[in-house]
């Protein structure tokens, strides 16, 4: 019951139309840019498990830190070696 009670009181209250509205635009801009990324490089399936996996951005961050800073992060210490 003590649960309930809180749950029911933190819904009601005023944080939490705000905090519905942050995560939905947290999740919207990780989301789209994933999708963008990976419609660019022509990468199907990252594009559908993107579009389908709702997981509030951790799935677009996965895969844009293996695309892009991981990839960025490792040229530039191929450019130091090579110098």
């Amino acid at each position: 019951m003590a649960i309930e009670g809180l749950a029911s009181d933190f819904i009601s209250s005023v944080y939490f139309i705000p905090l519905i509205v942050i995560i939905t635009l947290w999740d919207f801009f990780w989301k789209a840019w994933g999708l963008w990324i990976s419609a660019q490089r022509k990468e199907k399936i990252w594009f559908a498990l993107i579009l389908i996996i709702n997981s509030a951005g951790i799935l677009p961050i996965i895969y844009l830190w293996l695309r892009l800073w991981r990839k960025k992060t490792s040229d530039k210490k191929r450019r130091i070696v090579r110098y």
